[in-house]
């Protein structure tokens, strides 16, 4: 019997917080109006490529700009689909905040190599090895491919490098520029040390960087970063250095 009651009495105070809870909801106060846009990049390059303001300019063109208007016209989802057209834009999150404010969450595009090669040809290539334009109004420390570096050969063949540059805290703080030569071999420009590094074909770049980095680690440090002229990673377990003046 005790049991019973008890389960009423608990079903009961279900069903009077379920009715509250509705009638709080069918109060909620109408005609509220967005105060702002609360702006947040969700990235990994630390600086934001694309401003507020082309954000707000975006939505003003596409009819969309929610500052103002009734919080309950606004439209995530049509903001959402404007902002990812917009070229620096990989992926836009929007959602209604319980300060009626937008919340727009911007992933940006990542670029990994800036190519400015002996075509004429200057672009960005993103971390999805798709081309973006080149006009950034930030500065960004990524490496410069030169030389006969033709749009398909760096899209096939250089896009897994410069991922692996950027993947790698060491050599994405090291390698400057990017070099082809006519044959598709490849010389490398370190921000540290006065040399070149010439890594023949891009085929086997791990093993070849990493048998560099050993060298820095055990050989270099003593006799100077600015000893060679020349290091030469093209053959399996060898490494050759051209000394300056030679």
């Amino acid at each position: 019997m005790i049991k019973k009651i008890l389960l009423t009495l608990a079903l009961l105070a279900v069903i009077a917080y379920i009715a509250i809870a509705i009638t709080q909801f069918s109060n909620k106060p109408k005609n509220r109006i967005c105060r702002d846009i609360e702006l947040k990049y969700k990235d990994s390059t630390n600086t934001p490529f694309i401003t507020r303001g082309e954000i707000c300019l975006q939505l003003i063109q596409k009819h969309l700009y929610p500052v103002g208007g009734n919080m309950d016209d606004i439209n995530p989802l049509k903001i959402e689909k404007a902002l990812q057209e917009l070229p620096l834009v990989e992926r836009a999150e929007c959602y209604k905040t319980t300060g009626d404010k937008l919340g727009v969450n911007i992933h940006q595009r990542t670029p990994i190599l800036r190519v400015m090669n002996d075509k004429g040809q200057d672009f960005y290539v993103d971390s999805n090895d798709k081309i973006m334009q080149f006009n950034l109004k930030c500065p960004v420390n990524i490496p410069i491919v030169t030389g006969s570096a033709e749009k398909s050969y760096v899209m096939r063949d250089l896009y897994n490098f410069g991922v692996f540059l950027q993947k790698d805290r060491f050599w994405n703080a090291q390698i400057e520029q990017i070099n082809v030569l006519p044959t598709r071999e490849i010389e490398l420009i370190p921000l540290v040390g006065d040399q070149t590094i010439f890594l023949g074909t891009i085929y086997n770049y791990e093993n070849k960087l990493s048998r560099l980095k050993r060298f820095y680690t055990e050989a270099i440090n003593k006799v100077g970063w600015n000893k060679y002229s020349r290091i030469n990673l093209e053959f399996d377990n060898q490494i050759i250095c051209t000394k300056k003046g030679k």
